[in-house]
């Protein structure tokens, strides 16, 4: 039997990256950039979405969710991650609970969210004549409850085990972040149930949401398939590539992350991986969506264009 010295943890302390303060700084500003980006590439398209008429579809509804997510996701792991390289890798024990229910209930939202916009894509080039009529404002608000609400139910009782944790070992993370694995490893309570329950949760979910991908989007491709012209069949697959190449990514990554026992080693690893999902995705999901949209170009280029306006018509007032 083990004996652990029981200490009273207020506080958690991060090991992040073991690097120089100096490479710490370069990082932190790098840091800074890929967070305003994100920030202002994701809140870029819910605004266009909410002005621009041509926007109001399904399709940019789920995008403007997703687009939340990211700036929400984000936010939940750079700021204190900016704090720890540059002032205090410390975190409150209370402020370490929050950040691991964000980070989790967050990212299983989006897997939650990604089968929701496949679904669309599948009404949109399955029944063309019925879309507008399937996808109604009404299913559209309730697939976005669906995604919120299913991502809180499915954390809400490993995050409650979690919070019943007790820490006897030490109150050292090896990580940039507050993530389940981290505060499991430092407990000294029997985690059995709380290691099988996350491997469990993580994995029900990632394999139930990729499995409704794929059977949409073997739905869509027969459709695509069946379309007699080569230009057609070219634009309805374009409508899909931007949601693959996110799919790809997301569930990429998830699967090396999460579906796994919780205890299972390789922090450096880990590390790599969680930074890729919580501040390279956020950045690369707005710009794979919009780089081969032409209603989002469009629309940007009209709201930059009447900004213009406006500027000049306010100067023109005012001389």
């Amino acid at each position: 039997m083990e004996n652990w010295t029981q200490i009273f943890v207020t506080e958690f302390i991060f090991t992040g990256f073991h690097i120089t303060r100096g490479s710490g700084i370069m990082i932190s500003l790098l840091l800074v950039l890929m967070y305003v980006s994100t920030v202002a590439s994701n809140l870029i398209i819910i605004v266009l979405v909410w002005i621009d008429h041509r926007l109001h579809s399904p399709m940019y509804f789920f995008l403007c969710n997703l687009s939340f997510l990211g700036i929400w996701f984000t936010s939940t792991i750079v700021p204190k991650l900016l704090s720890s390289f540059l002032l205090d890798n410390s975190i409150s024990i209370t402020g370490c609970r929050l950040q691991c229910f964000f980070y989790f209930f967050l990212g299983t939202t989006e897997y939650i969210l990604l089968p929701v916009m496949s679904f669309d894509r599948y009404v949109a080039i399955c029944n063309p004549l019925r879309y507008a009529v399937i996808m109604s404002s009404r299913v559209c608000l309730g697939l976005a409850l669906v995604a919120w609400v299913g991502g809180f139910v499915s954390v809400f009782s490993p995050y409650f085990m979690i919070l019943r944790l007790s820490f006897c070992r030490s109150n050292t993370i090896n990580h940039f972040f507050c993530d389940a694995a981290s505060l499991i490893h430092l407990s000294c309570t029997d985690t059995t149930l709380l290691d099988l329950m996350v491997f469990v949760t993580a994995s029900v979910v990632l394999i139930s949401s990729f499995l409704l991908i794929v059977v949409s989007y073997v739905y869509i491709i027969s459709s695509i398939l069946a379309i007699s012209s080569a230009e057609g069949r070219q634009k309805a697959f374009s409508t899909c590539t931007s949601h693959i190449t996110v799919v790809t990514i997301a569930y990429g990554t998830a699967l090396f992350l999460y579906a796994k026992p919780a205890k299972t080693d390789s922090f450096n690893l880990n590390k790599t991986m969680a930074l890729l999902t919580s501040v390279v995705t956020p950045l690369l999901n707005p710009f794979i969506y919009t780089l081969r949209n032409k209603q989002v170009k469009e629309a940007f280029v009209d709201a930059v264009r009447k900004s213009r306006l406006s500027q000049g018509l306010e100067k023109d007032w005012d001389s």
